[in-house]
């Protein structure tokens, strides 16, 4: 059954294939909050579910007690920052496709998509500030 297109949804999707932050439903909302006064962070939620559950979008999991998300849903690697909560796509990078061939040989069962995240610390929360370096 197709759902009927309203504003909110279409600018909600439209956000997030419009930016690269991977961002939360609370940042979705206080983007779009200015243009459409009557939006509510519980139609954000709904809507990203919606997404998620019809594969417009990707989450990438709780990060710092926000689950984000992606609205690039073509096959690409991530990089999470457990300093400071930072997502940052990591193109050119990919999954090599002899992993999928050996799940396949090992679960005996069927691949039908992959994802591959590092955890770490970015340059900005590696670098120590001028302060911390001089002390």
């Amino acid at each position: 059954m197709e759902r009927k297109r309203s504003r909110k949804r279409e600018a909600i999707l439209d956000c997030l294939r419009q930016t690269d932050v991977h961002p939360s439903a609370e940042w979705v909302y206080r983007r779009l909050k200015p243009r459409i006064p009557d939006l509510s962070l519980a139609t954000v939620y709904r809507n990203l579910a919606l997404f998620k559950q019809e594969g417009l979008i990707c989450s990438l999991g709780v990060v710092q007690g926000l689950e984000r998300f992606d609205g690039d849903t073509s096959p690409h690697v991530h990089f999470i920052c457990t300093g400071c909560g930072r997502i940052l796509d990591l193109p050119g990078l990919q999954l090599p496709a002899e992993l999928a061939s050996q799940a396949v040989q090992i679960t005996g069962g069927q691949v039908t998509g992959a994802s591959l995240r590092f955890h770490g610390v970015c340059r900005h929360c590696a670098t120590p500030s001028p302060a911390e370096a001089a002390g």
